[in-house]
Formats: structure tokens, sequence, C-alpha cells
């Protein structure tokens, strides 16, 4: 029998756990760490969550050194989770190799446990090593269970630990080294927290309408939230992502998953960051999973007027000439160019002529977002009209339904428009 079957059995059992209450705790909570490194600063987190009442679980990450406190789940199990070795990693002495073994055996390690019922939330503590290994774990698990990461590395891009999850991620200001009166300040917040949401039960929420997945960016905001009122108001459950590269991606993978009844895409700007080089480039597949499985989906060309750009300082120069416009302190964009917009157009057909299923493509043609309208900073005809040419060309209209309409994408009109074609679809499918 594994120490992990053994575990279950202590855990089914809460008197058999090492509690500084007799009585069942409430919830309990996962901690991944590298225990050689980290051992202190998990002892210390383990002890004040314990002062909340949950139960712990302590498994180790750890390859290098020998772990400073007792495991629940050793490096061994964890290794073997991966079809690793935890002594070959070792002897290699090769840190990245052994991170991204023992980041899939705790990943693992964690869906086991969560779906044997004993992970109500998981938390980490790390730098750069740490922080991949326990966010791995955490991306492994569902939307909703609770996940907290405290990290002393603040990257300025948190992506590759985020990814498609609601992990949350909280700066430890310091490095993850002792306990000191601000390390001490840190961890007991983060124990407060991982302890708080672990016990939390998620409010009653009506799961019987069919859920339809929307996209958006501030400037095509007025847009969605008339066709998401539209679309409740006629019994769907609608959410909403922001196009920000995740968001699409987070999107496209909840319909692959089966969680998505019909898609609204008002908002494909991704596409323009992929090509241009923004910062919120789509991901492969980008607007093509709905109409590969046969999902019913609307789309439009929400923000294709805009490149996003980060800082002013982070321009390339080989954007020298080109039309920006400051969207937020910390955010500059830049308007597609006629010949950016040709292949965007192009783009978009060749995805839309994949779908097997229920298909519309909705033009607006006095502007494609807040910024594009007559009068606006990234007004531009010439490129608008590339955009819509090569669309006119290039669609497969025995796929796809085009419907051209004299308004702007964030028209209320439009915006019914959209909202009702999809009702229309859905109650034909």
């Amino acid at each position: 029998m594994s120490r992990l079957d053994s575990l279950s059995r202590a855990v089914e059992t809460p008197c058999g756990l090492t509690q500084q209450s007799t009585s069942a705790p409430l919830s309990t909570v996962v901690l991944v760490g590298t225990l050689d490194t980290k051992g202190v600063e998990y002892a210390f987190l383990r002890d004040r969550l314990r002062e909340h009442g949950v139960a712990v679980l302590l498994v180790d990450a750890g390859v290098l050194g020998e772990p400073l406190i007792e495991a629940d789940v050793t490096r061994r199990e964890v290794a073997e989770a991966a079809g690793a070795d935890v002594d070959q990693l070792a002897a290699a002495r090769d840190r990245a190799a052994a991170i991204d073994a023992m980041g899939r055996g705790a990943a693992e390690i964690a869906k086991r446990l969560f779906d044997q019922g004993q992970l109500d939330g998981i938390v980490g503590l790390g730098g750069s090593g740490g922080t991949s290994i326990a966010t791995s774990a955490m991306r492994a698990l569902p939307l909703g269970t609770p996940k907290l990461m405290v990290y002393a590395v603040a990257p300025q891009d948190i992506r590759p630990y985020v990814g498609t999850t609601d992990v949350t991620m909280m700066h430890a200001v310091t490095d993850i080294a002792g306990i000191n009166r601000m390390s001490a300040r840190v961890f007991s917040n983060a124990a407060a927290a991982i302890a708080g949401m672990s016990r939390a039960r998620t409010a009653s929420v009506d799961g019987s309408r069919p859920l339809v997945a929307a996209s958006m960016f501030g400037v095509t905001m007025p847009s969605v939230d008339v066709a998401r009122k539209r679309l409740e108001d006629r019994g769907y459950e609608v959410v909403v992502f922001l196009q920000t590269g995740i968001g699409g991606r987070a999107l496209e993978e909840l319909v692959a998953d089966g969680e998505i009844r019909a898609v609204l895409d008002v908002t494909t700007t991704e596409l323009a960051d992929e090509l241009a080089g923004g910062i919120y480039p789509a991901v492969a597949g980008r607007l093509e999973t709905a109409g590969k499985l046969g999902i019913p989906q609307v789309v439009t060309l929400g923000a294709l007027d805009v490149v996003c750009l980060g800082a002013i300082d982070k321009i390339p120069d080989s954007f020298s000439g080109r039309r920006f416009h400051r969207h937020a302190p910390e955010m500059i964009v830049m308007r597609t160019s006629p010949k950016e917009c040709a292949e965007l157009g192009r783009t978009i057909a060749r995805k839309l002529n994949l779908a097997t299923g229920l298909t519309a493509l909705f033009v607006p043609l006095r502007g494609t977002s807040l910024y594009a309208r007559e009068g606006a900073v990234f007004h531009d005809p010439a490129a608008d009209e590339a955009l819509f040419a090569a669309l006119r060309e290039h669609v497969d209209r025995d796929r796809v339904e085009v419907y051209e309409l004299d308004l702007h994408v964030n028209d209320e009109e439009f915006a019914f428009a959209m909202a009702d074609r999809l009702h229309e679809f859905c109650g034909d499918g």
C-alpha cells in the first residue's frame, strides 16, 4: 500500500490527523512545495492553517536536498506520479528538468487528492522554481477550487503560472527565506485567505440555463453588454471573456470541453495582436473550435482596428509612423493598417470556413470599436474597406451567413441583431 493510499484512509478519519482541535476539520488544504529549501516556511504556514481549524496535507516537490520537515506525500511519490525517478533527477543536477518533472507529478497528485475528496484548497510558497511547480498543480484543478500562490518573484507576466485558471497570486514582497516580522504577516494572511476560501461554499446559481460564451474588450463593451442582457432575458447564461490572449484561450478551451452551448464572438482583436506583434496574441485555433464542433456561433469584427503594445517605451522602432492612442496609463494601442486588415479578413474567412455548424458573420460597416467610429482616433475607411473586401472575397457563403449592416459594432441595433440570430440558431439546433 502506497503512502498516498494510507493517507486517503487517514484523511477519511479526521481523528487520525494531527490537529489542535478534536473536532472534525471543515476542510483540507494541500500545501505543495520544495521542503528541502522552504521547510521552515511551510511549517509556519501549516501551523497557521491548523489554527484556523483546517486539515493540512504536505506534498514535497523538492529534489536536491533532504526535506526539513516530514511530508504526507513524499517527493518519491510525486516523481513517480510523473513517471520519473527522484534519485535520477537529483543525480542529473538539472534544475529545469527537475522542476518540470516535479510539476507534472504534483499536478497528478493534486488531481488524485481532489478526486478522492481530500483537497478543498491548495497553496504554495516559492521563488521561480517553487512557483512553477505549485502552480502546475493548481492549473490541473477545476475552476472554483481555491488556489493561492505566495510568490517571491513578481514577473511582469504571470500568464505562464496562471494559465486559464483562477489561481490567486499573492506577492510575498520579501524572499521566501525564513520567518521574520514581514514574512510572518504575509504568510499568516495567506493562511487565513486559503482557510476561508476552502471552507466557503459556492453561492447557489441556476445551472439549467444554456451557457453562451462571449468575447469582449473595453472598446466593444457597449455591444457585449446589450447583447448579453438580450440573451439573458431569453433564458441564457452568458460568460464573458476579456480578450487579452488568455481570455481567448479560456473561451476556446471551455468550448472544447463541452461547457458551452453557443458562442457570441463579438471581439476578435487577439487576431490583430497575433498578426501585428501586439502583447495579447491569439492562441492557435482561436475562432475555430466552435465551428469544428458544430456549435452555433455568431462572429463579428470587434476591435480589429486595435493592436495593444503596452507601455510607450516598449513600442518597437519598426512601428514608426503608425497611428497610436493612449488607451490607459500603461497601454498604448496602434491602428491596424489596410494591409493588415486585408490579411485579417482572409484569416477570419479561412477560420470560419472550417465551420460544420450554424455560423453567422456580422459586418459593422460604420466601425469595429469605440476608436473606429467616424470622427474617432482610429477612424480609417480605407483600412475598414480592406477588411470588408477580403471577407467578401474569401468567406464561403455556403457555410457562413454574412450580414453587412450599416451600423457601428456598438450600436444597440447591431447588438440586438447578433443576439437574436444566435437565439434563432439555438432554437434551430
